[in-house]
């Protein structure tokens, strides 16, 4: 996404300094360039997304994962991430391997509640079994007055 938007952006920018140069006078120094006022708009809000998205925004708190698999093939384990991200696209998956072991788990939750309520959900796609483990979790930023889109 970033890399689609920065493209625009050049693409845009290169445009405007043809578009200049074509229209400078040969008698003066001077240039004139007409810049789309929306390119501003893009810039900040691609910078409000890259200020939100690093790592140093994130904040981790005590809370709630589902452990979906614990298997020894690879396979089973991307399998099971995959069907995870099929059936709960806004769920955040984590796999990692701990010899000999696959272990998938999802979802960031802050209480237990709402990952019993998920790990029920999961249980329909996973019949073996989902389990609520004690993990430290991702917490998403709170959103400040100047982040609120008006």
């Amino acid at each position: 996404m970033k890399k689609v938007i920065i493209g625009c952006f050049l693409l845009l920018l290169s445009g405007f300094a043809a578009q200049a140069q074509t229209e400078s006078t040969s008698d003066s120094n001077t240039v004139v360039i007409h810049k789309d006022p929306r390119i501003d708009l893009l810039v900040k809000k691609q910078a409000q997304i890259n200020e939100y998205t690093t790592r140093d925004s994130r904040r981790t708190a005590k809370g709630y994962r589902l452990l979906v698999i614990s298997t020894n093939s690879r396979d089973e384990a991307i399998a099971a991430k995959t069907k995870v991200y099929t059936y709960f696209p806004d769920m955040k998956t984590y796999m990692w391997h701990q010899s000999p072991y696959y272990r998938v788990k999802a979802g960031n939750f802050k209480d237990r509640k709402e990952a019993e309520d998920y790990r029920k959900k999961l249980l329909e796609y996973f019949p073996k079994g989902v389990f609520i483990m004690n993990d430290v979790v991702e917490v998403k930023p709170e959103k400040t007055f100047d982040d609120a889109e008006y």
